[in-house]
C-alpha cells in the first residue's frame, strides 16, 4: 500500500476536536488514510511519496455544502445581473431548458476544477433539471476526471407555472419520473463506505418548484436507502411571503410537517428564521449550507450563522450555483462568511451593541470539520488518524500574505484569496504546484465557452 509523507509544513492546523496547531507539522498516510500527524521531527524518515512544505499552511480540505455546478455556463447573464432570486430564476429558466447532456458534464469538469483550485476536496452539487435527455449520470462520469469526493444530489422539480409554481412548465418532471430515477442512482452509485468518493443525495429543489406530495415521498425513499436529504429553504422574504400564502405556513414548519428536519437534511440558505425555529433545528440536528455570496448577490439577507453555532446547528459553506455567486471559490466564500457575519453584527442604531464578530479560526471551521458534519462524513473535514488524507497546503511567500508572518491561519483569510498550491483527495494528487493533475484547463475552457455559448444563442456556437 502506498505511503505519502508531508513534512516542514510552516503551520499544520488539524481542526480537530482541540483545534491543534502544529508549527513545522507533517503527517502520514498510508493508502489514503492518516496514521500519524504531528511535529516533523516525529513522523517517519521515508515514504513512497514526500512532499515537503517548508513555507506552506497545511490544512484539511475545504467541504463544499452547496452548489449548482451547470451554472458555471450561465455567469453574468446581464439581464440576470440586478434582479433578487424570482427574478433571476425567471430570467434564466428559459436559457436552462436548453441544457445538453455535453453541458452537464463540461460544467461540471469546469466547476469541479475551479473548486480545486481554491482548496476545496469533497464537493456537494444540486442538479435539479434534466432537459433533453440529461442525467446526473452525465456529472458523475466527467466529475471523476476531477478527483474530488463528490456528493451528487438528484434534484427534481413538478411544481410548475401552470399549478402555481415558479418554473416554467418545460423544465418540470412527473413526480413518479423523479422518484424511479432517484432509486436508480442510489442503487447505481451511492457508496456509504469510509472513504467514499462518491454519494447520492435525495434532492426536491426548494418548496415553490415541489409539489408537497414529491417531498413526502422524496423523504420516505432516501429514509428507505439510508441516504441524505437536501432543498432550498427560508432563502427569501418572497419565499417565506408564497409558503404562508400557499401553505399557510413558514418554510422551516412547513419542511418540517413534510419530514423534512432531522441529522440526515440539510438546508440551502436558511437565511429568514427565527430563533424558536433554529431551536427546532439543533434538536432535530438539521444542518445548513451558507452561501453568503448568493446571498449578498441576489439581495436574500444575512443569515443568523452564529446563533446556529451557539445552538448546535451544523453548519457548513457553499458556493452556490457560479450564475448567483458568479464563483466557485471556496477559500473566497469562506472568507466572506466571515465578513458578512460581522456585517450583520454591527450596530444598527446609536447606543445600540455590536454583536459577536466571526473569527478566522471559526470561519475555517464551516469550511472544513462544519461542512463534513452537514454531510454526514466523520471520515474527513480534520487532519487526525483514522481519517482520510484529504488536505490542502498553501505556499506563504507570496504577494498577498507579505507582512502577515505572526498568524499564517487567520491570514488565509483576512489577506485576498489565493488558489492553492497542493489539494490532495486520499492521498493523490489533485493539484500540484498549482495545476490540476488530470484535467488539460485551458482545453476545458475552450470547450466550456463553446457550450456556454451556443446555450445563450440558441444554436451553434
Amino acid at each position: 500500500m502506498p505511503t505519502l509523507l508531508l513534512r516542514n509544513a510552516n503551520l499544520l492546523a488539524t481542526m480537530d476536536g482541540a483545534r491543534t496547531e502544529i508549527p513545522d507539522g507533517g503527517l502520514f498516510a498510508r493508502d489514503g488514510w492518516i496514521e500519524q500527524v504531528g511535529p516533523t521531527a516525529e513522523l517517519p524518515a521515508e515514504a513512497d511519496e514526500v512532499l515537503d512544505l517548508r513555507n506552506h499552511l497545511l490544512l484539511p480540505g475545504f467541504v463544499n455544502t452547496h452548489h449548482h455546478l451547470y451554472q458555471t455556463l450561465t455567469r453574468a447573464i446581464p439581464a440576470a445581473q440586478d434582479a433578487d432570486l424570482f427574478h433571476w430564476l425567471k430570467t434564466l429558466y428559459p436559457i436552462w431548458a436548453r441544457l445538453q447532456p455535453e453541458d452537464i458534464r463540461v460544467s461540471a469538469q469546469l466547476g469541479l476544477a475551479e473548486l480545486a483550485l481554491s482548496g476545496c476536496t469533497t464537493a456537494s452539487d444540486h442538479l435539479y433539471l434534466f432537459p433533453n435527455g440529461s442525467r446526473l449520470d452525465d456529472e458523475i462520469e466527467a466529475a471523476a476526471a476531477v478527483g474530488l469526493r463528490l456528493h451528487a444530489s438528484r434534484g427534481s422539480m413538478s411544481l410548475g407555472e401552470s399549478q402555481g409554481g415558479l418554473p416554467p412548465d418545460s423544465v418540470v418532471e412527473t413526480e413518479d419520473a423523479v422518484l424511479e430515477d432517484t432509486r436508480r442512482l442510489i442503487e447505481a452509485y451511492h457508496d456509504s463506505e469510509p472513504g467514499s468518493l462518491l454519494q447520492i443525495v435525495v434532492a426536491p429543489c426548494s418548496p415553490f418548484s415541489v409539489t408537497a406530495d414529491l417531498m413526502r415521498q422524496s423523504a420516505a425513499l432516501a429514509r428507505q436507502y439510508g441516504v441524505r436529504l437536501h432543498t432550498h429553504l427560508a432563502e427569501t422574504i418572497d419565499e417565506e411571503r408564497f409558503c404562508l400564502e400557499t401553505f399557510g405556513q413558514r418554510p422551516v414548519g412547513y419542511a418540517e410537517d413534510l419530514d423534512w428536519a432531522g441529522d440526515d437534511v440539510w438546508y440551502a440558505h436558511a437565511v429568514h428564521v427565527n430563533s424558536e425555529e433554529i431551536g427546532r433545528m439543533a434538536q432535530d440536528g438539521t444542518g445548513v449550507a451558507h452561501c453568503p455570496s448568493s446571498n449578498m448577490r441576489l439581495g436574500s439577507g444575512i443569515a443568523p450563522v452564529l446563533k446556529y453555532l451557539h445552538a448546535g446547528v451544523p453548519v457548513g459553506v457553499g458556493v452556490d450555483g457560479s450564475a448567483s455567486n458568479d464563483s466557485s471559490h471556496l477559500l473566497a466564500e469562506t472568507r466572506l462568511a466571515m465578513l458578512l457575519s460581522r456585517v450583520g453584527a454591527a450596530p444598527t442604531a446609536v447606543g445600540e451593541e455590536p454583536g459577536e464578530m466571526m473569527a478566522a479560526r471559526t470561519a475555517l471551521t464551516l469550511a472544513t470539520v462544519g461542512g463534513a458534519a452537514v454531510l454526514g462524513r466523520t471520515d474527513i473535514g480534520s487532519l487526525e488518524p483514522g481519517k482520510c488524507a484529504d488536505f490542502i497546503a498553501i505556499h506563504l511567500d507570496q504577494v498577498p500574505f507579505a507582512g502577515a508572518q505572526s498568524d499564517p491561519l487567520a491570514a488565509v483569510l483576512l489577506c485576498s484569496p489565493v488558489n492553492v498550491d497542493f489539494n490532495y483527495v486520499h492521498g493523490r494528487a489533485v493539484v500540484a504546484n498549482g495545476q490540476l493533475t488530470g484535467i488539460e484547463l485551458p482545453t476545458l475552457v475552450e470547450r466550456h465557452n463553446h457550450a456556454s455559448r451556443r446555450l445563450l444563442h440558441g444554436g451553434p456556437a
